[in-house]
């Protein structure tokens, strides 16, 4: 039996995060250049949006370009950004109901990059049937400081009082401000560290890590993180009979 026939489709989480990790190595291992593994993993990313909106899933969030990817050789780096222009197509978001967004510091993109990215933002912005969003140029230290720059400026306007100042109120001042925070944090490739992305979010999000490369990260690979997901007692700080209680009396 296949971990897709064993999902219960009650159960599926509502946001799913992915670090798509393992593109080079990928590539390596199969004697082709680093972009060819970031060709094949774009459109392993297309192929897992559509699988996660058939299960039901309503947000992804995926990792692609961190503020530290900026240090990677200018060749790389150069065509990253390339490839990102080619594979922004309106088209893909349009003909399946699936809304784009982008968190992250894209004043650092070119020109080119960020005009397409806008416009993909603009046209799918009344799609419903899901949500992709793409951290590009994005880090949790950067947005977390970015945060705290926007809160101060309320206090110094007199808008906010110190006092005032709570969970909710970062929440508010993040990026991610307008989805729910992940219920699963995927990462391929074999590594077991978040690397600096969505840590405020994460707090009480499930990890799972897998040592699949993500170009090979398929839908039943998708089905299996989420069989596992399912498995797991999820009690935000509360105890095992206490959450029992809480579900015996909805």
């Amino acid at each position: 039996m296949t971990y897709k026939e064993q999902l219960d489709y009650n159960r599926i989480p509502q946001h799913i995060a992915i670090i798509m990790d393992g593109n080079g190595r990928w590539a390596k291992a199969k004697g082709k250049q680093r972009g060819e593994g970031h060709i094949a993993g774009a459109s392993t990313l297309h192929d897992t949006m559509m699988h996660a909106a058939q299960l039901g899933v309503k947000y992804v969030t995926v990792y692609a370009f961190s503020t530290e990817n900026w240090t990677r050789p200018d060749e790389e780096v150069n065509g990253l950004m390339a490839l990102l222009f080619e594979k922004l197509d309106l088209g893909i978001f349009m003909d399946n109901d699936i809304r784009f967004c982008v968190i992250g510091d894209t004043d650092r993109l070119p020109e080119k990059v960020r005009e397409r990215m806008n416009y993909c933002i603009s046209q799918s912005a009344g799609n419903q049937r899901g949500t992709l969003t793409v951290a590009l140029s994005y880090s949790s230290k950067w947005e977390l400081t970015r945060a705290t720059k926007l809160i101060a400026e309320q206090v110094k306007e007199g808008k906010l009082a110190i006092d005032e100042i709570t969970d909710k109120t970062i929440d508010e001042a993040l990026c991610t401000s307008f989805m729910p925070d992940p219920d699963l944090l995927i990462r391929t490739g074999g590594e077991t560290r978040l690397s600096n992305y969505l840590l405020w979010q994460c707090a009480y999000t499930e990890l799972y890590f897998c040592d699949t490369y993500w170009p090979d990260f398929d839908e039943e690979a998708l089905c299996k993180a989420i069989y596992t997901f399912q498995q797991r007692e999820r009690r935000f700080g509360k105890t095992s009979e206490q959450i029992a209680e809480e579900n015996s009396n909805r």
